[in-house]
C-alpha cells in the first residue's frame, strides 16, 4: 500500500519511542477489557465509519477513472460494512483490536483492491481551483493587520476555518457550500475561545520572541485548507525567516492533499519570481510523508521526510485525522503544535468540549 522505500520512526519524537509514543489518542479499550468482547467506545467508532459507508459509496460510483465504477462501489459497500459488523463480533478479526488507524486502513484496502485509487479526485480539483482565485486576496486581509499578535491569530483562525472543509465527515460532506464567502464567515463564525484546548496565548508569546529556523507541517485537507489556511500560515513563517518542509501524503485519502498535488498548487501560486505575494518561496519545500491514510503514525514516515525533519525546531501537526485523532500527546524533542477542529462527536466527547470546537495545543521542546 504504501511507498516502495522503507518507512522509519520520525527522528523528532521523544525516545525511547515504546514508552512514549501511542499514535492512537482515543483508547478503544483497556488491558482489562475482556478481548473477544467489543468494547462500548469500539462499537460507537466502528458505527461512524459504518454511517460514512453511503457518503464514500456514492463518491466511488461516480470515479471516471475504474470501469463499471457503480457495481464496484456496491460491492466496497458491502465488503467494508462486513469488516466493521465483523469487528463488533469480534474485536480480534482483521488484524483487530481496532483504532482509527486499523478502521482507516481496511477502508483504503477495500477501495483499492476493487481499483478505487482517488474517488475524492473530482472535488479535489474543483475545491483547489476555488481556493487559488481567493489566495491573494486572503494574504492581503492578513497582511494588512499590522499588530503582529492579532495577525498570527487571523492566521490561526484561517488554518481552523479551512480545516472545516473535510470531506470524511458525514455530516461536514452535506452542510457546505463552499465560495469565498463561506471561508471568510467561517473565520468570524469558530466558537469562542477559550477553545477546547487553547494555547494560543502561550504560542503568542513565544511567536513574538522566537523565529523558529526550520518548521516542519504535516498537511490535511485539500482546498481552502490547505491553501487558504496553512499556505498564508507558511508564508508568514517564511517572511519571518523561517525553513518550511510540508509533508503531505503519499497517495490519495479522502480529500486530503498528496504530495505530487501539493507540488502542482503551489507552483500556480508561485509569481515569476518564485514568490507567494511578495514572499520568497525558496525556503518552502515539500515532502513525502510516506503516508496513505487520513491519520498518521509517526513510527513509519519516509526517509525523505526523516532526513529533512532532522535539524528541525517546530513540528505542526495539522487537522483532526493528524493532529488530534492521532498525535494529540505525541511528545517531541522540538517545539511542536497540534491545530485542528473537531468535526466527530465521538471526539468532542473525549475531550470534553462541543462540536466543532478547536484545538489548538503548543508545547515546548520535552527534554
Amino acid at each position: 500500500m504504501e511507498s516502495a522505500s522503507e518507512l522509519v520512526e520520525f527522528p523528532l519524537l521523544l525516545t525511547p519511542i515504546d514508552s512514549h509514543y501511542r499514535a492512537c489518542t482515543i483508547p478503544y479499550r483497556f488491558p482489562s477489557d475482556n478481548p473477544r468482547k467489543p468494547t462500548p467506545i469500539e462499537i460507537s467508532w466502528i458505527d461512524l465509519f459504518l454511517n460514512s459507508v453511503p457518503s464514500f459509496k456514492k463518491r466511488a460510483e461516480s470515479d471516471p477513472s475504474v470501469p463499471d465504477a457503480a457495481n464496484k462501489a456496491e460491492k466496497f459497500a458491502q465488503r467494508y460494512a462486513d469488516i466493521l459488523e465483523d469487528l463488533k463480533k469480534d474485536p480480534e478479526s482483521h488484524g483487530g483490536p481496532p483504532d482509527c488507524i486499523l478502521l482507516c486502513r481496511l477502508r483504503e484496502q477495500v477501495l483499492r483492491e476493487l481499483g478505487f485509487r482517488d474517488i475524492f479526485k473530482k472535488v479535489k480539483d474543483e475545491e483547489n481551483a476555488k481556493a487559488i482565485t481567493l489566495f491573494e486576496n486572503v494574504v492581503h486581509l492578513n497582511d494588512a493587520i499590522e499588530d503582529e499578535g492579532k495577525r498570527l491569530e487571523n492566521l490561526v483562525r484561517g488554518i481552523f476555518a479551512g480545516n472545516i472543509f473535510d470531506l470524511g465527515s458525514a455530516q461536514l460532506a452535506e452542510v457546505f457550500s463552499k465560495d469565498g464567502m463561506s471561508f471568510l464567515a467561517s473565520c468570524q463564525n469558530l466558537v469562542p475561545r477559550p477553545w477546547v484546548i487553547d494555547d494560543l496565548d502561550a504560542f503568542k508569546m513565544k511567536w513574538s520572541k522566537k523565529t523558529w529556523k526550520k518548521v516542519i507541517i504535516f498537511v490535511d485537507n485539500s482546498g481552502a485548507d490547505i491553501i487558504l489556511g496553512i499556505l498564508p500560515f507558511a508564508r508568514e513563517l517564511l517572511r519571518r525567516g523561517s525553513q518550511v518542509v510540508l509533508a503531505a501524503n503519499d497517495l490519495p485519502s479522502i480529500n486530503d492533499v498528496t504530495c505530487s498535488e501539493l507540488v502542482g498548487i503551489i507552483s500556480k501560486l508561485k509569481d515569476e519570481e518564485g514568490q507567494l505575494v511578495g514572499v520568497s518561496a525558496s525556503n518552502l519545500l515539500i515532502a513525502n510523508s510516506g503516508n496513505d491514510l487520513p491519520v498518521i503514525d509517526l513510527t513509519r514516515v519516509s526517509q525523505e521526510l526523516a532526513f529533512l525533519a532532522s535539524d528541525a525546531d517546530l513540528v505542526i501537526l495539522e487537522g483532526m485525522g493528524r493532529g488530534i485523532e492521532t498525535n494529540l500527546y505525541a511528545q517531541f524533542k522540538c517545539d511542536s503544535l497540534k491545530i485542528g477542529m473537531v468535526k466527530h462527536p465521538e471526539v468532542a466527547q473525549f475531550l470534553g468540549g462541543r462540536l466543532y470546537d478547536c484545538v489548538f495545543k503548543y508545547n515546548e521542546a520535552s527534554s
